[in-house]
């Protein structure tokens, strides 16, 4: 990817990464100085911690809210012929299957904790696109 101001806006025809860590990290510094209730970052939809227990990767993270279990990371694609629910991608064969369509498409890269609820959205990734 260049870094020229058309490619990070997507006009050049290049997909970039979109990273939240910085918005990650300060909504965790808010939490811990108490200006964000718990309740407000701790309340993952139930299907997010399904999808976490089952078919998430458990990462070497401690939640940073709880600080009780390791966080797991959870994939969703979506775009054009995937449906309007996206798909819930569990293996890497699934995500090379995916990276193989001509369509764009992005994956959604999604931390969250089975223990208090704490999710965040880490990153979006372009996915597919190889007709060009």
């Amino acid at each position: 990817m260049a870094f020229t101001a058309g490619a990070i806006r997507g006009v050049d025809g290049a997909r970039g990464i979109v990273d939240h860590r910085l918005a990650r990290r300060m909504l965790i510094a808010e939490v811990r100085r108490g200006r964000v209730p718990m309740d407000t970052v701790c309340d993952a939809h139930p299907e997010l911690i399904r999808a976490a227990r089952n078919v998430g990767t458990e990462t070497s993270t401690i939640c940073p809210i709880c600080e009780e279990v390791n966080l797991r990371l959870v994939t969703y694609v979506f775009g054009h012929g995937i449906g309007p629910q996206g798909r819930c991608v569990s293996t890497a064969k699934e995500m090379r299957s995916l990276n193989a369509r001509p369509e764009d498409l992005n994956a959604y890269v999604v931390e969250a904790c089975t223990e208090c609820r704490w999710h965040h959205l880490l990153r979006v990734l372009p996915v597919g696109g190889r007709s060009r």
